[in-house]
C-alpha cells in the first residue's frame, strides 16, 4: 500500500503525516517537493533514530499547499494539535517575562509571562522577573499611568506619591495617555538615552530655579535609568532587537541555543535539549516555528545558522563551517542548499513579517557561531553528566552488595502499598537493573484478600502472588527485594518467601522519618539497621528506588479510586448494570460527557428516552450536591 501511495505523490509543496499501526500520528513534516521528501524515508540509509521512526510507519497522508510558507504554518499547527511522538515539541516550562502596555481606555503597565494577541504592546523578553520589575518601577515613577487592575472609587496612595493621574476620580484625556504610551514605547524601544538627556536638561533647569528637591528627584531618575539599562559585555552598534539561533546534534540528540538581544545587548540565553528523529535542519526549523507561533512579541531580526551541505553534520568535536564544506561537496549540492535556505528565509519572513538572516561572514556570522558553540557545549555537558552518573550508579550498585553482605546485586525489585483508610488497596512493584529503572518490568497489584488498612497482610499477599508467578513462569529472580517499611514488613515478606515458597532472597526495608523521607536501611530477620551514610551514592540509589515505587503505587491508587467512583455513580442508577455501564463509558468517554449529553444521544446504545432522562437527572443531581 505504501509503495502504491508513493507512486501517487505530487511534485508540489505540502505537509506529510506519518501514522503507525493503530492509526496514531507519529510524525509530521513539510516538504518543498512532497514526492522527493516522503520517498526518501523509504530509500537509502538512515541514522538509528530515523530507522526507528520509519520502522513504525504503516501509512501516511499528505496535504498540498500553494507555497512553502503555507507548508511551514500548517506543519506548526499540526504539531501543536497532534503532539506526534517523533516530532520536536516545544515543551519548555520556562517563559521569560515581558513588560506589557495594556490596550484599554486607561492603559496600565504590567509584567507578564503570557504573550497573547490582545492588542497590547509587549516589550522583552527580560533576563528575569527582577530585571522586568525594576524597569517597570522606573517607568512607574516617570510615567503615571493607571495602577489598579479594577478602577477604585477614590484615589489611592499611588496618586499621592505622583505615580498615577487617578482616572478613577479625575478626567484623564486619551491624548495624555497616548503621549505617555508613546514615551514608554520609545524608552523600551531603545530611546532611553534621549529620555535621559531630556531629564538632565530638566534637572539643570530645576537647579537654576533653586528647586533642589525636584532636581534631586530628577537626578535619582537618571541614576535609575543608568542602573536598569546597564551596558552588557556583548553589544552591537545598531541597537536592534534580535534573536540569534544556533544548534548542534550528536548521538540522536539536538541542542538549540537562543540568544536574546534587546537594544543591541545580550540580555538572556536559553538552551533546549531533546531527541530528534527526522532530518536535523528540518527538525531545527520545526522548533523555530513553534517558538514564534502565536507570539506577537517578535524581534526586529532573526539570525539562523546555515543548512548543512552534503554530508556535513554539526558534531561535538568539530564545528561545521559552511564555507569549508562547500569545497568538499559538488557544486549542485551547494546550490540546492542555498536555494533551500532562501526558501526557508522567505517563508519565515512572509509569515512573521520579520527580517530573517542566514549570515555568511562578519560580526553577524560570529554571533550565530557563538550560539552554535553554546549549543555544542550544552550537548557535551549533557553526555559528560550522563557518563558520570552511569559511573556513579555502577559503583553504588557494587558497593551496596558489600554493605548488605549479599555479594553482587544486579536486579532489585521494590514494593510499596497504597490505600486510604483501607479503601481501594493496591500495591506496586518496580524493577531496577544495574541501578537503572526497567519500566517494562513494572507490575501493579489490586489487593484481593485483605480487608482494612493492614500493611503486613497486604505485603504478604503481594509477595506471595509475585514470586508464585516467578516460580511458575520461570522468570528472573531478583538479587535483592526492597520493601517500604521496617521490621514488620521485612518479617512478613521473609515469612512468605522462606516458609511458603522456599526462596531465600535478601530482603531489606527502607524506613521513613516523620517528614516521609528515607531515613535508614534495615536488613535481616530480626531486622537490624545498616549504617549506610546518608550522603553516599548507595543511599541515594535506594532513595531513588523508594521514590519511584511510591510514585508508581500512588498513581495506580488514584486511577483505581477514580474508576471506582465512576462505577459507583453509574451503578447507583436503576436499570444500569455492568454491561450498560461499560457501553456508556465506551460510547461517551467519561461520566462528564454522559452528564452533558442529550436524551437523543443515547439512542445508538439502545437506551430509551425514559432511562436516558433518568441517567442524566441522576448524574446532574450527583453534581449538584457539592454546590449545595
Amino acid at each position: 500500500m505504501i509503495k502504491h501511495k508513493l507512486s501517487l505523490l505530487p511534485d508540489k509543496p505540502g505537509c506529510y503525516i506519518m501514522k503507525n499501526r493503530e492509526g496514531t500520528i507519529i510524525y509530521v513534516g513539510k516538504a518543498k517537493v512532497l514526492k522527493n521528501r516522503v520517498r526518501s524515508y523509504f530509500t537509502g540509509s538512515h541514522s538509528a533514530k530515523t530507522q526507528k521512526l520509519v520502522s513504525e510507519i504503516r501509512d501516511f497522508e499528505y496535504i498540498i499547499t500553494s507555497s512553502n510558507m503555507e507548508a511551514l504554518i500548517l506543519e506548526c499547527n499540526l504539531i501543536k494539535q497532534h503532539h506526534p511522538r517523533y516530532n520536536v515539541l516545544l515543551k519548555d516550562d520556562k517563559t521569560f517575562p515581558y513588560i506589557k502596555i495594556t490596550h484599554e481606555e486607561q492603559p496600565r503597565l504590567e509584567v507578564t509571562r503570557r504573550v497573547i494577541k490582545d492588542k497590547g504592546k509587549y516589550f522583552g523578553p527580560y533576563p528575569n522577573a527582577f530585571a522586568a520589575q525594576q524597569t517597570k518601577k522606573l517607568l512607574d515613577r516617570l510615567y503615571p499611568l493607571r495602577k489598579c487592575k479594577t478602577m477604585p472609587d477614590k484615589v489611592c496612595l499611588y496618586y499621592h506619591i505622583g505615580q498615577c493621574l487617578a482616572p478613577c476620580e479625575f478626567d484623564v484625556t486619551a491624548e495624555t495617555n497616548e503621549r505617555m504610551v508613546q514615551e514608554i514605547s520609545r524608552f523600551l524601544g531603545g530611546g532611553h538615552d534621549v529620555i535621559k538627556e531630556e531629564l538632565t536638561t530638566k534637572m539643570l533647569a530645576a537647579a537654576e530655579e533653586l528647586n533642589f528637591e525636584r532636581a534631586k528627584e530628577l537626578r535619582d531618575h537618571i541614576m535609575s535609568i543608568d542602573a536598569v539599562m546597564e551596558k552588557q559585555k556583548i553589544t552591537t552598534a545598531d541597537a536592534l532587537d534580535r534573536d540569534v539561533f544556533g544548534y548542534a546534534v550528536d548521538k540522536g540528540w539536538m541542542a538549540v541555543h537562543i540568544q536574546y538581544m534587546r537594544q543591541g545587548k545580550l540580555i538572556e540565553r536559553h538552551v533546549s535539549l531533546f531527541p530528534y528523529y527526522g532530518d536535523e535542519y528540518n527538525d531545527f526549523m520545526s522548533y523555530v516555528t513553534q517558538v514564534y507561533s502565536d507570539n506577537p512579541a517578535l524581534p526586529k531580526e532573526i539570525f539562523l545558522p546555515n543548512m548543512p551541505v552534503g554530508n556535513e553534520v554539526t558534531v561535538l568535536s568539530e564545528p561545521a563551517v559552511h564555507t569549508e564544506a562547500t569545497a568538499e561537496v559538488p557544486p549542485e549540492a551547494v546550490a540546492r542548499a542555498e536555494a533551500e535556505e532562501t526558501d526557508i528565509r522567505e517563508a519565515l519572513e512572509s509569515w512573521l513579517k520579520v527580517k530573517v538572516h542566514i549570515p555568511q561572514r562578519g560580526l553577524k556570522k560570529q554571533m550565530v557561531d557563538m550560539a552554535k558553540d553554546n549549543a555544542r557545549n550544552a550537548l557535551d555537558e549533557k553526555f559528560r553528566l550522563v557518563e558520570r552518573d552511569e559511573r556513579r550508579t555502577t559503583k553504588a550498585v557494587e558497593n551496596l552488595g558489600e554493605w548488605l553482605g549479599t555479594g553482587t546485586i544486579r536486579r532489585i525489585e521494590a514494593f510499596d502499598n497504597s490505600n486510604i483508610q483501607g479503601t481501594n488497596p493496591v500495591s506496586a512493584m518496580v524493577v531496577f537493573v544495574d541501578g537503572r529503572p526497567d519500566r517494562k518490568e513494572y507490575r501493579k497489584y489490586k489487593v484481593k484478600t485483605v480487608q482494612g488498612p493492614d500493611d503486613y497482610e497486604t505485603m504478604r499477599e503481594v509477595i506471595r502472588r509475585r514470586y508464585e508467578r516467578v516460580l511458575k513462569d520461570n522468570l528472573t529472580m531478583p538479587d535483592l527485594i526492597v520493601v517500604d517499611g521496617g521490621k514488620g514488613q521485612i518479617s512478613a515478606a521473609v515469612d512468605v518467601l522462606e516458609n511458603e515458597l522456599g526462596l531465600f532472597i535478601p530482603i531489606c526495608g527502607l524506613v521513613k522519618d516523620a517528614k516521609h523521607k528515607t531515613a535508614q536501611l534495615m536488613i535481616g530477620d530480626p531486622a537490624e539497621v545498616v549504617p549506610l551514610p546518608r550522603d553516599s551514592q548507595e543511599f541515594y540509589l535506594l532513595q531513588r528506588i523508594q521514590d519511584e515505587v511510591h510514585r508508581f503505587a500512588i498513581t495506580f491508587h488514584r486511577e483505581t479510586r477514580a474508576k471506582s467512583m465512576v462505577v459507583s455513580q453509574l451503578d447507583a442508577i436503576p436499570g444500569i448494570g455492568e454491561k450498560r455501564r461499560k457501553a456508556l463509558l465506551k460510547h461517551f468517554g467519561s461520566v462528564r460527557k454522559i452528564k452533558e449529553a442529550e436524551v437523543t444521544d443515547f439512542k445508538p446504545l439502545g437506551i430509551g428516552e425514559k432511562l436516558a432522562g433518568e441517567i442524566i437527572k441522576a448524574l446532574q443531581g450527583e453534581a449538584a450536591i457539592p454546590q449545595e
